[in-house]
């Protein structure tokens, strides 16, 4: 049997298929808006002139200042209707949601919280992200945020999210502004959309003493760019007294602060914690108030904008990997070169650690550090004997030129550039 055939197939071999027209992409344009058709709004304060509502502000300090200690006393005011460090009372009870990666809920958190006299009941503690299934997760900040975002919306909205310390919502690393800046951007979108404001934890750089306040903050300067209000703390030497000061606002005063205490406690459970206890209202900028706090003299103290006496107050307690330190260095506005220069100048020490890929580098001091314009050829500059730039002694002292001796200074040549 013959297989039937189309008789009207040849029709259509002249016949072209016509393509489906594709969909037009949208257009897009710059979106230019008229200034005059935008309503100007106050910003609206959690703590007046201190915590901006849908905003981020950075609390920094060094370690042992109770900075988080001091965060769940201000919680406790928030949650209570207690009165907030400068004396004014706060009159509008509200949440606040609390993330910690370093502090026990049950052993250190709970307990500061009662001894501060807060609602409980307004205080919610992230514990990771969980499923229908009763799966637990780490919670990460840049990237659950729209989970967050839901709770907030189940518990009836937060005054205050704090999150200790703000570096655990970074994903990569802290010292590059793009990473910080792509992580905390849902933290800060979160805050704007829910009227919340977020108070991140963080700590002094260290060797930071000659930077401003706010450029003392550990990590890439994104942190303090991104945040309206950044918030300092410090401990006075030799007292139980801490200052609280504002280092930097783009939207209030930028000075001022107060004083607080840390002081142990026990709760009625019979739980051993501590507390803050707010104190005076304190006058001055920011660096006067630090300063005072650590006794460093404000206006003695080393050149913030020369990069050796900079690199000197990084280095001066004790060594540190070269690459922390050009992390420190270019978080405070230096360039590879005036680093390199820095470096130089004060005749930094270095020595290596470890094997193959995994060898660091580390900077340190030299025994004898040279006075400020070294000068190889002024009796001044020699070190004592046994002390130097090298393994052995000063360069004069290898040609034989005593200090204080009125022969002439030995002439300066290439060979000598090996001991600086």
């Amino acid at each position: 049997m013959r297989k039937p055939s189309d008789r009207f197939a040849k029709e259509w071999d002249t016949v072209a298929v016509l393509p489906t027209p594709a969909a037009k992409a949208p257009a897009w344009r710059a979106n230019l808006v008229s200034a005059a058709t935008i309503a100007p709004k106050a910003v609206e304060w959690l703590w007046d002139g201190w915590l901006p509502r849908a905003m981020l502000t950075i609390l920094a300090g060094a370690g042992g200042d109770g900075k988080t200690t001091l965060t769940l006393g201000l919680i406790g005011t928030m949650t209570s209707g207690g009165r907030w460090p400068d004396g004014s009372f706060c009159t509008n009870k509200q949440n606040a949601v609390i993330f910690s990666s370093e502090d026990s809920a049950e052993h250190t958190i709970i307990p500061r919280l009662i001894a501060a006299g807060a609602d409980l009941n307004r205080v919610f503690i992230m514990q990771g992200r969980i499923n229908d299934q009763g799966e637990l997760e780490p919670f990460d900040p840049s990237r659950d945020c729209d989970l967050l975002a839901r709770e907030l919306e189940r518990i009836g909205g937060a005054g205050l999210i704090m999150i200790d310390p703000i570096v655990s919502a970074v994903s990569g690393d802290m010292h590059r502004a793009n990473d910080v800046r792509r992580s905390l951007q849902p933290l800060v979108n979160l805050a704007e959309e829910h009227g919340a404001a977020i108070v991140g934890i963080s700590h002094f750089a260290k060797g930071s003493q000659a930077s401003s306040p706010a450029d003392r903050v550990l990590g890439s300067q994104a942190f303090t760019a991104l945040a309206r209000m950044v918030l300092v703390s410090a401990k006075r030497e030799g007292e139980e007294d801490r200052v609280l000061a504002r280092a930097k606002s783009n939207i209030s005063a930028d000075d001022g602060g107060c004083t607080y205490t840390i002081r142990p406690v026990t709760i009625d459970q019979g739980f051993a914690t501590v507390v803050a206890t707010w104190g005076d209202v304190i006058e001055g900028s920011a660096r006067e108030i630090l300063a005072d706090a650590e006794q460093i003299a404000a206006d003695d103290g080393p050149d913030e904008d020369d990069p050796a006496e900079v690199l000197r107050q990084i280095l001066r307690a004790g060594r540190l990997s070269g690459k922390d330190v050009k992390r420190v260095m270019s978080d405070n506005g230096f360039s590879a070169k005036q680093i390199r220069t820095a470096r130089e100048k004060l005749g930094v020490e270095t020595s290596r650690e470890g094997f193959g890929k995994e060898i660091v580098s580390f900077w340190s001091l030299p025994a004898f550090v040279p006075s400020s314009p070294f000068v190889p050829s002024k009796s001044h500059s020699c070190p004592l004997t046994g002390e130097g730039m090298n393994e052995e002694k000063g360069h004069e002292w290898e040609k034989g030129h005593q200090p204080g001796s009125g022969s002439p200074a030995p002439v300066f040549d290439e060979s000598d550039s090996e001991a600086l």
